[in-house]
């Protein structure tokens, strides 16, 4: 926690390391209609049955139960959640739970365009958008599907109907969309976009060697060559990214280093799986089942008690630098990273 924060009035989601936890990343489905080259590239994962799900109103419920104990931020992930059928309504029902203050979503935007509306309606202001190139065949290349336009549009379109912020997520890979950085940092000069460039995370399968990771300080470097790198101060919501903005610059960059300099000291955050498993670190296997005790009928209080004992497994740090640690064991699109 940063030197002004303190911990909310009441909250129960307090780690032995003092930090507080009110913010869970929820994916409803690990279901996606793309094949990313750092995610799932060949599609050969099994994908858990619809029984394995979640269904909405259990995370409803579980929302709510971590809202009494602190809970009060949450983000929709997958997979891609618009790919699930009856999100829209979900939605509506989640952004209703109190005291939670923040509810926003992560998509890749394919579904996006004709759903603003909804996403709307449903009063989420905030959407993440993962998009690793502005090349229509390098996109095809990376996500394995000729999607760019689809993207495009609906970030143009969200911009227009007054979400903000939206964020454009890049994953820098060498070889693959390294040549595109100034491009993808200039658009925080035209637009009020932030733009975040996230370190790449070996996790499960994937067919991204070690040799292509582009680390922070490298990124940094190459933007720099617009211009000077202005530090923002961080928000009440201010999460992992170490944020900059260029002089008179509408937008702004984020630094995300899960592995040059994480930030597991300061994390706040757990994640709901698409199947149930309440997880404590995105870069570890710990987690704990809500689901099965749930589905055996324990009442609300007995699943306080999982989430505390979650809350107890969180480890200081992630080890993903240790050569003598394995990566996790899971793929991405399960796990809502």
């Amino acid at each position: 926690m940063g030197p002004t924060e303190q911990h909310p009035s009441g909250s129960k989601l307090i780690d032995k390391y003092d930090r507080c936890l009110n913010y869970m990343r929820i994916s409803i489905t690990d279901q996606c209609n793309l094949k990313c080259i750092y995610c799932d590239p060949f599609a050969r994962t099994p994908k858990l049955t619809h029984d394995d799900i979640l269904r909405y109103e259990e995370i409803l419920r579980l929302v709510r139960i971590g809202a009494t104990l602190g809970l009060s931020k949450v983000r929709v992930t997958g997979g891609e959640p618009l790919a699930r059928k009856g999100v829209y309504h979900f939605l509506d029902q989640l952004t209703t739970i109190e005291p939670i203050r923040d509810v926003s979503l992560t998509t890749n935007a394919v579904l996006l365009k004709d759903n603003l509306e909804k996403i709307r309606s449903a009063g989420i202001k905030r959407i993440n958008i993962s998009l690793d190139s502005l090349k229509r065949e390098k996109v095809q290349r990376i996500t394995g599907r000729d999607a760019f336009s689809e993207v495009w549009e609906a970030i143009m379109g969200a911009h227009d109907m007054g979400f903000a912020p939206i964020k454009i997520n890049m994953v820098p890979l060498r070889g693959i969309n390294d040549d595109e950085l100034v491009d993808f940092a200039e658009l925080s000069l035209k637009y009020p976009f932030h733009i975040r460039f996230i370190e790449y995370m070996p996790i499960g399968k994937t067919i991204v060697g070690s040799g292509q990771q582009i680390l922070a300080d490298e990124i940094k470097t190459k933007i720099e060559s617009i211009g000077p790198l202005l530090p923002v101060q961080d928000g009440a919501l201010q999460g992992p990214a170490v944020r900059y903005r260029y002089q008179g610059a509408p937008g702004e960059i984020g630094l995300i280093r899960p592995i040059s300099q994480h930030f597991c000291g300061s994390c706040n955050r757990l994640r709901l799986t698409a199947n149930g498993q309440l997880r404590v670190c995105l870069l570890s296997d710990l987690q704990v089942d809500l689901k099965t005790p749930m589905r055996q009928g324990l009442l609300d209080e007995d699943l306080k008690a999982l989430f505390l004992k979650a809350v107890g497994l969180k480890p200081m740090s992630h080890r993903l630098n240790d050569s003598c640690s394995g990566q996790p064991a899971g793929q991405m699109s399960a796990i809502g990273g």
